[in-house]
């Protein structure tokens, strides 16, 4: 079988790949050795969203109701359902997949692909067969993994990644997150608000430490009101783990100071691992760098003409969006046409609660290159709408150029900012300014008004509500 197009891996950045090759009339396929979906949909962005969305309900009824005037009697968390229901979502949003490659009549191959050569492609299935197809162009796609050194003494039972995170049926008592990044922060809050006793190693001096460091502190605070417990500038030493339990070794960072953490589990969540073993990249002389990753150029391709790599095989963040986004680059580029990518535009989310989204440059960045900003904060507290839904944690912060008045950073902590972050994008692709959106007109009451708030604080300094 001849193809003008094969993609390698079938997760976001993969099957976006394909489909817009698709639209652009290639004849194309697609390999996954597990599912359709990828690690986002199966085991990553879809699921642990669910599982966030369930124990925040479960929190809220919890924490909430009574203030709202609502009694509940005879609360309790059924976590096998819980758990169903994620399963469900994650079904569900697969099978969207499967359709959508009928639909653009895109041909799938189950199984590990490899390369014999540039052009050719072999296909290796679970029970050992293969076959083999021809292609013009590939697409390398394979994603990642979790990272789990072996002096972590990773098991999947008591020592953790978190994609067994997500299929705990029972409420854990006490659970030790290694990492105080995006994700060891969001199941940690799953299983804080489920009443887990959550304890966070972070070897840095803060959480979430590529983003603004107001973003770490008011996340910090905010998780800190669910119990969760820090300890920064530490660094795990050793991982033990027993049959119903693990006892985890911490130092501090710059000290001898020692001690030891005993939980249920342990998540290791320390960061994701490109997948880019076994694909016989060897054959056509594609070399990787130090992290496993695939060098391309400013167009995608690797040093092998006709052959590009995407998502989290390649540098730069590992997010779901970022790998759409040079999906559809990769298949427009193939045919001919000029598409662009900012990626100082693609937004950073973290799906706690209250959530945490960001986009452009932060405050330490602009400061580094020497660039000439102004600030302006709003909090969240000061808006009617947030005070309505008793979610008044956070704050949004505006930074703008302080001779251009361009905006070059938005920071939000806060009730759906993962949505309203893309008001921020939108307004930076087009270059527009703190006035432009000082003077945009936001429905009240809404927890937008933060951002025009925010633009206001950053020209000359003129919120109203504070």
């Amino acid at each position: 079988m001849k193809y003008d197009v094969t993609v390698i891996g079938a997760g976001p950045g993969g099957y976006v790949a394909a489909i817009r090759a698709a639209q652009l009339g290639f004849k194309v396929a697609i390999i996954e050795k597990d599912s359709l979906g990828g690690t986002c949909l199966n085991v990553g962005c879809i699921p642990s969203k669910a599982l966030l969305d369930s124990s925040e309900h479960y929190h809220n009824a919890k924490e909430r109701f009574e203030t709202h005037g609502i009694q509940v009697t005879g609360l309790k968390i059924d976590m096998p359902q819980m758990i169903k229901r994620k399963q469900e979502v994650v079904n569900q949003t697969v099978g969207g997949i499967g359709f959508l490659m009928k639909k653009n009549k895109i041909d799938v191959f189950e199984g590990l692909g490899s390369f014999v050569d540039a052009h050719t492609i072999k296909v290796t299935k679970a029970d050992g067969s293969s076959e083999t197809i021809e292609t013009d162009k590939t697409i390398i796609a394979t994603g990642s993994s979790a990272n789990t050194p072996a002096a972590f003494n990773y098991d999947g039972n008591r020592v953790i990644s978190s994609t067994e995170a997500l299929e705990i049926t029972k409420v854990p008592k006490r659970m030790v997150i290694i990492g105080g990044g995006v994700i060891g922060l969001e199941l940690g809050s799953v299983y804080a608000r489920l009443g887990t006793e959550v304890e966070v190693v972070e070897f840095l001096d803060r959480i979430i430490p590529a983003m603004d460091k107001d973003c770490s502190k008011e996340l910090m605070r905010a998780m800190k009101k669910l119990g969760v417990k820090f300890h920064l500038k530490h660094k795990v030493v050793s991982v033990e783990a027993m049959k119903t339990k693990v006892k985890i070794g911490v130092e501090k960072r710059d000290s001898d100071v020692s001690f030891s953490l005993d939980a249920d589990y342990c998540l290791i969540a320390i960061g994701r691992i490109p997948h880019t073993d076994n694909l016989g990249l060897e054959n056509i002389g594609i070399m990787t760098d130090e992290r496993g990753r695939i060098p391309v150029d400013a167009h995608l391709q690797t040093n092998v003409p006709g052959i590009y790599a995407i998502g989290d095989v390649i540098k730069g963040m590992m997010l779901a969006h970022k790998a759409e986004e040079e999906g559809a680059f990769v298949a427009e580029v193939i045919a001919g046409e000029k598409p662009h990518i900012d990626y100082n535009l693609i937004p950073g989310v973290v799906y706690t609660w209250p959530e945490v989204a960001a986009v452009g440059q932060t405050e330490e960045q602009l400061k580094e290159a020497g660039v000439p900003y102004k600030a302006g904060k709003f909090p969240f507290k000061a808006l009617g709408r947030a005070r309505a839904s008793m979610d008044i944690q956070g704050m949004v912060k505006v930074l703008a150029h302080k001779d251009t008045d361009e905006i070059l950073g938005v920071h939000m902590v806060g009730p759906r900012t993962a949505d309203m972050i893309a008001e921020a994008v939108a307004v930076m692709e087009f270059r527009g300014s703190a006035e432009d959106v000082a003077r945009m007109s936001h429905a009240h009451p809404t927890y937008t008004e933060a951002m025009k708030e925010a633009a206001m604080a950053a020209t000359a300094d003129r919120a109203i509500h504070v």
